[in-house]
C-alpha cells in the first residue's frame, strides 16, 4: 500500500513539493495505510517494529525526500509521546497522529546541539501552577502549519520558578495554535523547501502542563535517543536508493563511458543492502542502555550520511550535463542527499559525539 501511495499520490506532486508546496495530503494517506504504526506498540498490538517504520520511510524518500523528512519528523513526534508517561497525550493526541489525522514535528535540533555543547538552548520558561510561560525563538522547525490545531511539535526549554535563578530542562509537546506563538517563513531554501519550515517566536506563550513530556528531561532522552537517530536512517536509505535508480536510468544510454566512474549503481546497491542489515540489527532493541550501543547507532547514522555524499556525487556524474537541467532528478537527489549530511545530527556533530564517547570509554 505504501508503494502504491508513493506511485499514485506522491509522484505527481514531487516537483511541486520541491518548488515549495507543503501538503499533508500524502502524510494523511500514509497514516491510513499504517506507515506510522510499526514503532508505536500501543497502536500496534503491543509490537515494536522500528525497522518497519524505517523501511516505509525509505520507500517514501526514494521518490521524494522532502516528504520522507516530514514523515521522519512525524514518526519521531509519535515516538516522543509513546515513550512518555503522559496518559492524556497518549489517549487524545497519539492515536490521531498515528492515523494521519494530526501531524507532528520535532524541534530538537537546537536542544541536541545544546546537549553536545555546540550552542545555547534558545527557549526559556517561567513555571506557574498550571503551566509554563515560554519565551525565545527557534530558527527552523519543519512539518508545521501556522495556527493549525492539528500540528504539534516537541520542544525542550529551560524552566525556572518566579523569583528563582536555578533552572532545569523539561520537554513538552506544543500545538501550533498556542497563544503567544508566532510562526514566520523567513528564508527560501534550495532544497527541502516544501516541508512547512518556520521560525518560531515565543512571546510569553502559555503552555498548559497537560502537554508535558518529561521533567526532568535527561533520563527520558537517554531512553528515546537511539530510536530518534535510527529513524533518520530511513531518509538516508531512501535517497540513496533513489540516486541508484537515477544512475541506472543514465546508464541506459551512457553505460560505456560511465563505466569509468567510481561508485557504480551495482556497487552502491550491494553496500546499501549491507547497511540496511546493520540498521535492522540495531533496531532489535532500540532501548539497549550504555554508551557502546549508542556509539554504534551514531556510527550507523554517520555511515548513512557519508554514503549519501558518495551517492550525491555519483548520481550527478552519471547524469552528466543532463543533471543540470532544471528539475532534473539527479540534481534534486543531490540536494536531498546533502540534507542528510547537514541535518541534526550533521556529519561534524556525529563525529564530535563519537569522539566524546570514545574518550569516555
Amino acid at each position: 500500500m505504501i508503494s502504491e501511495i508513493v506511485k499514485n499520490d506522491l509522484k505527481p506532486l514531487t516537483l511541486k513539493i520541491d518548488h515549495g508546496y507543503y501538503t499533508t495530503e500524502v502524510l494523511d494517506k500514509l497514516g491510513k495505510a499504517g506507515a506510522y504504526r510499526h514503532h508505536i506498540p500501543s497502536q500496534n498490538n503491543g509490537d515494536l517494529d522500528l525497522f518497519g517504520t524505517i523501511k516505509d520511510m525509505a520507500t517514501v524518500s526514494e521518490e521524494c525526500m522532502s516528504t520522507g523528512f516530514m514523515m521522519w519528523a512525524h514518526t519521531v513526534c509519535c515516538w516522543y509521546i509513546e515513550n512518555s508517561e503522559n496518559d492524556w497525550l497518549k489517549s487524545e493526541i497519539l492515536p490521531k497522529m498515528v492515523n494521519g489525522d494530526y501531524f507532528g514535528a520535532t524541534s530538537l535540533s537546537n536542544p541536541m546541539k545544546y546537549f553536545a555543547g555546540i550552542e545555547d538552548l534558545k527557549l526559556t520558561a517561567e513555571e506557574t501552577e498550571d503551566g509554563y510561560i515560554i519565551n525565545g525563538t527557534l530558527p527552523w522547525v519543519s512539518n508545521l502549519e501556522a495556527g493549525s490545531d492539528k500540528h504539534f511539535f516537541g520542544s525542550i526549554f529551560h524552566v525556572h520558578k518566579h523569583g528563582e535563578t536555578e533552572t532545569r530542562d523539561v520537554m513538552a509537546i506544543i500545538p501550533c495554535n498556542l497563544d503567544g506563538l508566532t510562526m514566520k517563513q523567513m528564508v527560501q531554501f534550495v532544497g527541502m523547501e516544501g516541508t512547512g519550515t518556520y521560525s518560531l517566536i515565543f512571546d510569553n506563550a502559555f503552555l498548559p502542563k497537560k502537554y508535558l513530556i518529561a521533567d526532568p528531561v535527561q533520563p527520558y532522552l537517554n531512553k528515546i535517543k537511539s530510536g530518534f537517530v535510527l529513524l533518520q536512517t530511513g531518509m538516508a536509505a531512501g535517497v540513496i536508493q533513489g540516486a541508484i535508480n537515477d544512475m541506472e536510468k543514465s546508464n541506459l544510454t551512457l553505460s560505456e563511458i560511465n563505466a569509468y566512474l567510481d561508485d557504480s549503481p551495482e556497487e552502491l546497491k550491494e553496500e546499501l543492502e549491507d547497511a540496511l542489515d546493520l540498521i535492522e540489527s540495531l533496531c532489535e532493541d532500540p532501548f539497549e542502555p550504555g554508551d557502546e550501543f549508542f556509539k554504534s547507532v551514531l556510527e550507523a547514522r554517520l555511515l548513512g550520511a557519508e554514503f549519501c555524499k558518495r551517492a550525491a556525487d555519483s548520481v550527478m556524474q552519471h547524469a552528466g550535463a543532463k543533471g543540470y537541467i532544471v528539475d532534473a532528478d539527479a540534481q534534486r537527489k543531490m540536494r536531498e542527499a546533502y540534507f542528510v549530511i547537514i541535518v541534526t545530527p550533521s556529519i561534524k556533530h556525529l563525529r564530535k559525539e563519537i569522539a566524546r564517547l570514545e574518550q569516555a570509554a
